[in-house]
């Protein structure tokens, strides 16, 4: 262009075309409008599915050729095409933004639902509308799925409710048949009990009756002998052996001392410590063992939390023909986060609410022989005492009997791997299953289990178990008991598909 004073100048023009203003909700719109347009995406997935579902049964009552199921058809597509449009706006990720000059409260709860708004539940809702448009779209594709997305939803559904009725079922017959104690009868602390008592008596007051009735039938010698662990070596002087008895809130260790020299020793103590939340109640006393004689010595320690822990010490004594003390390191007695796990339930809801608010989180990668989806699951719910609160086929849950011990129930047939001849993986490669489980002190353990078989290698499972509780020791101990339990698989365990 020529300027005023004759010189030439150039001058460039960008055009640009204004976005349009968003969508927002009007006070006089209905409900569902309002929650649509704030950024709904999981309602407006269940719109979709529900006009989808109402147009093929207007299709199967009325016929293909009708000209009602057809403007039904129409009217649905254009609804599911406007929710598409609306929720990319309230998600943020394309579309117009709302304005920084929006002053209506309207406008401020719509900015602030569009930030709290997650793209990957948009991108999995946004699915389910294209899957909808495509079934109403394509003849072929409705004429094969009509069926399943008319009954086969209801049928599950249906088993859904089934199943949360068995399991109520099932509650208030356990809870029926529970022992109930007495508001009169009295309470046994093991911790008040005098020293003296406490070496000659080997059971508290209501154990007499429980023997007399049978309720400790379970209690078999080979249970007991699970739990004896060997202090010292066989060629020390002193040969000392452990017998641990959890209970929920304390642990008694029933220690025998056996003295395998032809001297007297006296003033032998045993000095006990623990790592973790476990501390000692009382220090167990000096005693003097004869030539070749053994003595029984008791300890109490008190459990706080659900934590692996360690218990570790020495045994000091005095010899009669030497004025030095004398020292022996025992063995590391360990306990596990199993002692206090026990199996429970809980709704889907509680579970989400409860998996968004903890913090502490441990994520362990799956590493193990098993090259079956379900075996695995049922290998992992068996030795950690968990419930699988995702319904699948022939996977067991371990329940709480009468006595309060854990239990196994009896497989039922068909259940067990390849007792109907099919594949242990089912049909597909994939599994995802929520396991949940409570300690003895109200903690709760959930696990998210996330695996996938690969056949371009040779079947091999691979994965992630989250672990998430709301204090660190159980994060942190049901996630080494998990890695340690994924290596125990046994030859029989192991399914090759």
């Amino acid at each position: 262009m020529v300027l005023a004073d004759g010189t030439y100048a150039s001058q460039t023009v960008v055009s640009e075309t204004a976005n349009a203003a968003p969508v927002l909700a009007s006070e006089g719109d209905s409900f569902l409008r309002r929650q649509l347009i704030m950024g709904e995406h999981f309602l407006a997935a269940c719109v979709a599915a529900s006009l989808t579902k109402l147009c093929l049964r207007a299709f199967a009552l009325l016929g293909e050729s009708s000209s009602k199921a057809k403007e039904m058809q129409i009217k649905s597509l254009l609804i599911m095409c406007g929710m598409a449009m609306v929720n990319p706006v309230a998600d943020g990720t394309t579309g117009a933004a709302v304005p920084s000059s929006a002053s209506t409260a309207m406008a401020k709860a719509y900015a602030d639902s569009r930030e709290s708004r997650s793209g990957g539940a948009y991108e999995d809702c946004r699915e389910r509308i294209r899957l909808c448009s495509r079934l109403l779209l394509d003849p072929a594709l409705r004429q094969s799925l009509g069926a399943s997305w008319l009954t086969g939803s209801r049928q599950a559904f249906a088993e859904l409710l089934e199943e949360r009725r068995s399991i109520a079922q099932s509650k208030s017959a356990r809870n029926e048949e529970a022992f109930r104690v007495e508001a009169d009868e009295l309470i046994h602390f093991r911790q008040l009990r005098p020293p003296a008592a406490a070496a000659d008596l080997d059971m508290i007051d209501g154990d007499d009756m429980s023997k007399a009735t049978g309720a400790d039938a379970n209690a078999d010698g080979a249970s007991k002998l699970s739990r004896v662990y060997q202090l010292s070596s066989i060629a020390d002087p002193i040969y000392a052996e452990a017998q641990v008895t959890v209970h929920d809130y304390d642990i008694i260790l029933d220690i025998t001392v056996t003295n395998r020299t032809q001297q007297t020793v006296t003033n032998l103590t045993v000095e006990l410590g623990t790592i973790g939340d476990l501390k000692l109640v009382e220090r167990p006393q000096s005693h003097t063992i004869g030539p070749l004689d053994s003595c029984s010595i008791r300890a109490n320690i008190k459990v706080s939390s659900t934590e692996t822990g360690h218990i570790f010490g020495t045994i000091v004594y005095d010899s009669a023909s030497s004025a030095e003390r004398t020292y022996i390191n025992l063995n590391d007695i360990q306990l596990h986060i199993m002692d206090y796990i026990r199996p429970a339930t809980c709704t889907d809801e509680a579970f989400r609410l409860m998996w968004a608010e903890f913090e502490w989180e441990n994520k362990v990668a799956v590493n193990t022989q098993f090259t079956a989806l379900l075996p695995f699951l049922q290998h992992l719910v068996e030795h950690t005492n968990m419930t699988c609160l995702t319904p699948v086929p022939g996977v067991v849950s371990p329940k709480v009997d009468a006595n309060g011990a854990v239990v196994m129930p009896a497989a039922s047939s068909g259940t067990e791997e390849g007792g109907d001849g099919t594949d242990p993986n089912g049909a597909t490669n994939f599994l995802a299953a929520n396991l949940y489980a409570k300690s003895v002190f109200g903690e709760d353990a959930l696990v998210n289990v996330s695996v996938e078989r690969k056949p371009d290698q040779g079947g091999k499972l691979a994965g992630y178990i989250r672990i998430r509780s709301k204090t660190q020791g159980i994060a942190l101990s049901l996630g080494d008991r998990i890695t340690a339990v994924q290596r125990l698989a046994s030859a029989d365990s192991l399914s090759q598909p």
